[in-house]
């Protein structure tokens, strides 16, 4: 079924009590009004021998002796000059916080202690939301002093009415102008740019001034109101004040409405003037926005003359409410006194319109301690329901465990103990065991842990892998496709990779002399490795010589492999990916030693031999160029200790070529040619501390430092790597500075024998 709700909202003025009753209809979609009332004070509160308390509760007794408000929501107001309202720009926060800064802007701008005031506030829609935080928000801040709440509830509280919400009658004014003249609803979108209009309601003593597009809101008092042209005419004409109110009220059909109207053009100046103000002073704070009209509520704008006064005066156009067209209910909108009061009636309909939860403003002064006594009133049968249930099943739970203890004899009894005992031994039969079981497959689990790892883990050794065979030089296109010559080939093999894990790398780093250092990049050379991690050595050889009298070995790893190891991305191939090296951990890459050229035969003949076939089944297979250089480093078995071998005292044994492994020429093979290949061995080392995918960054942080020192050319010349000593030559027997000469078997970087 449909819900259909109703709320009064109820405005107690200077002048008399309004009053209007809606209804939503959520199936239909619409707002009815059902209900109204306008009961007069027989004075005006503001004169002065009124007793306003005593005519307060007057006119709300009459109220409710007319209308039944029994189950209907009530909302009342709270006149604006009597409260405070600041719009507020918050700066950047998290939406989470937003109350935590309203709460400290609220100090800040609350002239009373927090404890003295009833305040509230809401966000209104000019901000956005990004990432969890609150952009260019604003914020709106209501406050009014707790006693002065009390006084306008008290009425109320006299006569048991439970009133649902309190609201400062500018913002119920908003509500209003919002829902029935620019047909915005709760939610609906506004345009931040949108004309503004100007709402003037006009009361006994004061006008509420009201500046909005619907999305921003300015207010103001403007401290003139009906009363000031009724004083105007009492002081002019010698007139009583009841006198002076009738002639006001029927200035047109006065017997001389010139004199009247003489009467109160000082008035009408002032109220202009001070409109005008208002408007000028909030056009120089929004220098972009544009005034459509004015819009005139409140029973003090049916001053005649008023209307074309400020038309003229003002140059907006400037209108009177005649009709509410986003309610209907025939009964109430064409009643005669409802049609004659109907300006003082906007104020009643904003307040109904919150209560029925269909505006935008929906901020209350109602004291926070009469909303708990409600909630929990409210809860309170609910909480007595329940320890009611809870009583009764306590009691038939203990009824039913009596008369089971009376049926119980003493064998029976025994039985049952034995019984229990056994089942308690089973139970710890069962824990024990599955505590066993647990142990054995939390020992299985840690086992199956170490040797898969996390799925992480397993993709950075084939990573590593990758990167190393991207590092090996390449012939780009054709180069090196049409020779045979093994020594035009621009390739690197790799013997053995060896990899071991190190606590402390700083150790190796230290072992290392000034011109390995020299080798690395800037960056490496500044920052030693630290922390654990991995050694990865390579053992490689190569055959490739440029006829280029410059050419040398040492110079030729560098510019390859070992330049390729120092790079962040290495795409040799432009057709396929970028393959990352520097990236995924690998840092200090150095050529740790590199032997003297070997020209070793090569089983291979040059094109257009004829081999014999016994001479190639007796050799096929043999290794060509193998070695046994490389063997592991004494600097992971017993780091600082040295062994000689075949010299004397700490000499350091040199990398041999065995003879075992290279072939043997039949002499049958005399007279055919074969390749003579230029061997050369070497071991590249560097460090790999593997880099999580989370950490890894799309750019080489050393990237600008690198470029910046390129183009001021502190790379050293094509000729020379920088720190390393090599000069051109054709042979690669100058020794770098730090290091053994070409002829002695040079340390692993550790300074330990290599086998």
């Amino acid at each position: 079924m449909a819900d259909t709700r109703a709320a009064w909202g109820i405005e107690i003025g200077q002048a008399g009590l309004k009053a209007i009753r809606l209804e939503y209809s959520e199936a239909a979609d619409q707002v009815v009004a059902t209900a109204f009332d306008f009961v007069a004070h027989p004075k005006i509160l503001s004169q002065p021998d009124a007793n306003p308390e005593a005519l307060i509760h007057e006119a709300l007794d009459t109220f409710l002796t007319r209308n039944n408000v029994e189950g209907d929501l009530i909302s009342i107001s709270v006149p604006g000059q009597t409260a405070l309202a600041r719009f507020i720009q918050l700066p950047p926060v998290e939406s989470s916080k937003v109350a935590e800064i309203v709460k400290y802007e609220a100090r800040q701008q609350i002239p009373f202690a927090l404890e003295d005031v009833i305040w509230d506030y809401q966000p209104l829609g000019s901000g956005t939301e990004e990432g969890g935080f609150m952009l260019d928000a604003e914020v709106g801040l209501f406050a009014m002093k707790r006693d002065q709440v009390q006084q306008t509830l008290q009425p109320f509280l006299d006569q048991l009415v439970e009133v649902e919400s309190i609201q400062i009658s500018p913002l119920a004014l908003y509500n209003f102008l919002c829902y029935d003249q620019m047909d915005l609803g709760k939610d609906d979108p506004v345009d931040p740019d949108a004309d503004y209009t100007i709402v003037l309601d006009m009361g006994a003593d004061n006008t509420t001034l009201l500046v909005t597009n619907g999305q921003k809101i300015w207010l103001r008092n403007v401290p003139i109101g009906g009363n000031h042209f009724t004083r105007a005419l009492t002081k002019d004409l010698k007139l009583t004040f009841a006198k002076a109110e009738h002639l006001k009220c029927n200035a047109t059909k006065s017997p001389d409405p010139r004199s009247v109207f003489q009467a109160l053009r000082p008035v009408f100046n002032d109220y202009v003037s001070e409109i005008r103000r208002s408007i000028g002073y909030f056009s120089s704070v929004n220098k972009d926005a544009k005034i459509e009209k004015v819009v005139g509520v409140g029973n003090g704008f049916k001053l005649a003359g008023l209307q074309k006064f400020l038309q003229q005066n003002l140059q907006y156009q400037v209108d009177r409410v005649h009709s509410f067209d986003a309610v209907s209910g025939d009964a109430v909108l064409r009643a005669p006194l409802f049609q004659d009061n109907i300006m003082s009636f906007a104020v009643p309909y904003g307040l109904a319109l919150q209560s029925l939860g269909l505006t935008r403003i929906h901020t209350s002064l109602l004291p926070p301690e009469i909303t708990t006594e409600r909630l929990i009133r409210k809860k309170k049968p609910w909480a007595i329901a329940a320890a009611a249930s809870l009583l009764v099943g306590f009691t038939l739970s203990a009824i039913g465990y009596t008369s089971v203890m009376a049926s119980v004899e003493k064998d029976i009894w025994s039985s049952a103990e034995e019984r229990a005992k056994q089942v308690k031994q089973q139970a710890e039969s069962f824990k024990s065991n599955y505590a066993s079981a647990t142990s054995a497959n939390a020992a299985l689990r840690q086992t199956g842990d170490t040797l898969v790892g996390v799925e992480e883990d397993r993709v950075y050794w084939p990573e590593l892998y990758k990167a190393i065979n991207e590092c090996l030089p390449r012939e780009v296109g054709d180069e090196g496709v049409e020779s045979d010559d093994p020594s035009k080939k621009k390739r690197i093999q790799i013997n053995s990779i060896r990899v071991r894990f190190i606590d402390d790398l700083t150790e190796w780093y230290v072992e290392l002399t000034d011109a390995q250092k020299a080798e690395m990049r800037e960056d490496d050379q500044k920052l030693a490795p630290d922390g654990p991690g991995y050694l990865v050595m390579l053992s490689c050889q190569h055959s490739y010589k440029e006829d280029d009298p410059r050419f040398t070995n040492r110079k030729w790893i560098r510019e390859t492999i070992l330049e390729n190891l120092k790079q962040w991305t290495v795409q040799q191939d432009k057709v396929l990916a970028e393959i990352p090296v520097r990236k995924i951990g690998i840092t200090h890459p150095v050529l740790a030693f590199a032997s003297k050229e070997q020209r070793l035969p090569n089983l291979i003949p040059k094109p257009g031999q004829i081999i014999d076939d016994r001479i190639a089944k007796n050799d096929r297979g043999r290794s060509r160029g193998a070695s046994n250089f490389g063997a592991e480093d004494d600097f992971f078995r017993d780091k600082g200790k040295r062994r000689s071998r075949g010299g004397g005292s700490g000499s350091i044994a040199k990398p041999t070529i065995s003879t075992d492994t290279l072939p043997t020429i039949n002499p049958t093979m005399t007279e055919i040619e074969y390749w003579e290949v230029p061997l050369t061995q070497f071991q590249i080392q560097f460090v790999w501390q593997p880099t999580p995918f989370k950490l890894r960054k799309d750019v080489d942080p050393a990237f600008a430092e690198s470029a910046g020192d390129a183009e001021t050319g502190e790379a050293g010349s094509a000729d020379q790597a920088p720190g390393t000593g090599e000069t051109n030559g054709t042979n690669d027997t100058s020794p770098t500075p730090g290091e053994p000469a070409a002829d002695a078997t040079p340390a692993s970087p550790a300074g330990n024998e290599t086998n």
